[in-house]
């Protein structure tokens, strides 16, 4: 232990000498929770200011003077579409959908029929898109209300028309609505600790190989075991450091949301982050043992850059399965690191609680990887020690 404590020392501060990449990395794991939250909180005051706005856009606006009524009525602000509506939704310069009322909508009306009323929006457009349900509803109100009219002039009860009462109820607490706007901030914290591993995991291995000194490292009476022990030590510590940062990141940047509903929603205070540390550290160690595992067998540090490529890549993906799969969580998603770090940070998010089995599932399997790259290590360490 005394070897593998002075590896650990010497490595620790070769990954501390490169300060423009740890600079890098620390700041951005620190500014990330608050960058990515500001993020998220504009999008939603957008949507939210855009929906207290309570704005229609109507082409043919003279054409509907019964609709221009009820819409004033329910307190919009109905304004008439631009000669070139149609453009501006196509190129995004147009926010909201447009409603287009027919010439005849007043006769069509008035004899009974069902005139058309077109809601033009673009899927390509996003803000316009966003207000395409509300609008839709608020046309649904206009029929529902000429159709009672109608009924009360002929003596019949709108009550007759429908057969059972139906009210909606939300069984989601405020916290697990929140996290539906939340749910990338785990793969972000994910892709900090990776990639705080990242350098310093291959600078000690192919980097080491590259410049000559590994093979004299290897000529230490320390044991191969001490050795390896030592650099995966120091390179999960920078990673572990990223991962304390990158979690404690998110208490100071709820300070900077600008959405009164997502900050009332959004709780994230001290158990949460340390939930998040408590999850991520496993995984920061056996990341840090599997960059070491796939650099060792690289003579090069860009080959080695080149071959974590993929390791990156795993990781970046495997948290978007919570986001793709529809069917709830699978038991085996708590055996896979990366997944299982992100459904379980989800949970933190939503409120949820953890039992003590789904605490331990991941940090066994984490605990599993390393110890098998790390074996792997230590077993390219003396068949490099042997040439």
């Amino acid at each position: 232990m005394n070897a593998a404590w002075s590896v650990f020392w010497k490595e620790l501060v070769d990954a501390l000498r490169d300060r423009r990449t740890l600079l890098t990395v620390l700041l951005s794991s620190v500014a990330m929770g608050p960058l990515v939250l500001v993020l998220i909180s504009t999008l939603v005051s957008s949507i939210e200011k855009r929906a207290e706005a309570r704005e229609v856009v109507v082409a043919g606006l003279a054409n509907a003077p019964t609709l221009h009524n009820y819409l004033l009525r329910q307190t919009y602000t109905v304004s008439e579409a631009p000669a070139d509506y149609e453009r501006q939704l196509d190129t995004s310069k147009l926010g909201d959908p447009v409603v287009v009322v027919p010439k005849d909508f007043e006769a069509d009306l008035a004899k009974g029929e069902m005139p058309l009323v077109e809601l033009v929006s673009s899927s390509a457009n996003q803000r316009a898109e966003g207000s395409v349900n509300r609008i839709a509803g608020l046309l649904q109100g206009f029929n529902r209300e000429q159709a009672a009219l109608r009924l009360s002039l002929r003596g019949v009860s709108m009550g007759l028309l429908q057969a059972t009462q139906v009210e909606q109820r939300d069984l989601a607490n405020p916290a697990a609505r929140a996290a539906r706007l939340t749910a990338m901030l785990p793969f972000f914290v994910l892709m900090a600790v990776l990639y705080g591993a990242l350098n310093a995991a291959l600078d000690s291995t192919a980097g080491e190989r590259e410049r000559g000194s590994l093979e004299p490292l290897l000529m230490n009476p320390a044991s191969r075991g001490a050795l390896v022990l030592g650099k995966w030590g120091a390179v999960a510590a920078v990673a572990m450091l990223i991962a304390l940062l990158s979690s404690f990141s998110f208490l100071p940047g709820q300070w900077l949301l600008r959405s009164e509903t997502l900050a009332a929603t959004f709780q994230y205070g001290l158990p949460e982050a340390l939930a998040f540390l408590a999850l991520l550290a496993p995984l920061a160690g056996a990341l840090s043992a599997l960059l070491m595992a796939i650099a060792i067998r690289c003579k090069t540090f860009k080959e080695a850059q080149a071959s974590a490529t993929v390791i990156v890549l795993v990781v970046s993906l495997l948290p978007m399965m919570n986001m793709i799969n529809q069917d709830g969580e699978k038991p085996w998603h708590l055996w896979l690191p990366a997944l299982a770090q992100s459904t379980l940070m989800n949970r933190v998010l939503r409120g949820e609680a953890i039992t003590p089995i789904e605490w331990a599932e991941p940090l066994l399997a984490c605990a599993g990887l390393t110890v098998l790259c790390l074996a792997f290590v230590a077993r390219q360490f003396k068949r490099a020690a042997v040439r």
